[in-house]
């Protein structure tokens, strides 16, 4: 498994991905989103995952955004097809943590039950 976990170190959910993933011995990349964004590849890999059970490239868009983030109002009434472009040039508006395996599996938020397929 290749793990990558995409947050930031003040984010307790990332805290607790980070703590699953040691508890059971496997490795994974802690990239901090404050220092490093994700690059257009990642992000686009994310959200072809997602879309997968969220059932199109739209609704998986929707459910990587934190509702609760204080820019939260900068994409609340924007257009579907700028939402995705907006979150991926801010992406402190994210659900943390992303969690990728690979290229083809990713999860958004705290998701054990899922990473615990993943084995």
């Amino acid at each position: 498994m290749a793990i990558q976990i995409f947050g930031t170190n003040k984010n307790f959910d990332c805290k607790k991905a980070q703590m699953w993933f040691k508890e059971r011995r496997i490795s994974f990349q802690f990239v901090d989103l404050k220092e490093k964004d994700m690059s257009r590849g990642e992000f686009d890999s994310v959200v072809q995952s997602i879309a997968k059970t969220a059932g199109s490239r739209a609704e998986a868009v929707q459910q990587m955004i934190d509702k609760s983030a204080k820019d939260y109002a900068s994409i609340a009434y924007l257009d579907d097809s700028e939402i995705e472009n907006k979150l991926f040039e801010n992406q402190s508006l994210l659900k943390q943590p992303v969690v990728r395996n690979g290229k083809t599996l990713a999860t958004v938020g705290l998701e054990p039950k899922i990473w615990e397929s993943w084995k």
